[in-house]
C-alpha cells in the first residue's frame, strides 16, 4: 500500500510426517498423536517437519501450558536426536489456533512461523482444521493466516514490517 509492503505469502512446501526425515525416533513410519512420557506426565505429540523439526501439543489451555518446563525437555528429549521446536497448540476453532512455542536453542520465543504452519498441519491431520481453508494462528508476537492445500502444500501469509533501514557509505 503506497509503496510500502505490508504483507506477504510464502509457500512454504509440503511438511514431512515421516520419522526418518523429521528425524524422531520411532517404531513406526511417523509419530502422530502418539503418547510420550516426558516430566513424568503423559503427553500425545505430533512430530512433524516443515524444512526444521516440531513437536505439536495441543492443550485445553494455552495459558496453563507448560511452556517453559516441558518445552526443554522436549527440546532435548533422547526421541529427537536433533532437537526439536515445540509447538502448544490451543484450537479456538476449526478456522484459529492459539499458539506458544519453544524454539529449539532458543527457549520461548514471539512467533515461529514454521512452527504455526507445522501446528496447521497437525490440527488437520487431527481433524480440528480442514484442507484448503485458512486457518488463523495467533502467536504471542503476531497472527499468520496459515492454509494447507488438498495436495498438502502450506501456505503462510503474515504482516511485513520494516525494522531497519540503512544506506552504503564507501
Amino acid at each position: 500500500e503506497n509503496g510500502v509492503v505490508e504483507s506477504v505469502r510464502v509457500c512454504m512446501g509440503q511438511p514431512e510426517f515421516k520419522a526418518e526425515k523429521i528425524p524422531v525416533l520411532t517404531d513406526g513410519e511417523s509419530f502422530i498423536n502418539q503418547p510420550m512420557e516426558v516430566g513424568g506426565m503423559q503427553w500425545n505429540v505430533t512430530a512433524v517437519s516443515v524444512g526444521n523439526p516440531h513437536a505439536v501439543l495441543f492443550v485445553s489451555d494455552i495459558e496453563q501450558a507448560p511452556l517453559t518446563t516441558l518445552g526443554p525437555k522436549l527440546e532435548r528429549h533422547e526421541a529427537f536426536p536433533g532437537g526439536v521446536n515445540v509447538e502448544f497448540v490451543q484450537v479456538l476453532s476449526e478456522r484459529e489456533l492459539r499458539m506458544r512455542v519453544w524454539e529449539r536453542g532458543s527457549g520461548v520465543t514471539m512467533a515461529c512461523g514454521t512452527g504455526a504452519c507445522a501446528s496447521v498441519t497437525a490440527a488437520v491431520r487431527k481433524g480440528y482444521c480442514r484442507y484448503g481453508e485458512p486457518v488463523l494462528v495467533r502467536l504471542d508476537g503476531g497472527t499468520l493466516r496459515i492454509q494447507i492445500d488438498e495436495d498438502g502444500r502450506v501456505t503462510m501469509t503474515g504482516p511485513a514490517e520494516t525494522v531497519y533501514e540503512g544506506e552504503t557509505v564507501e
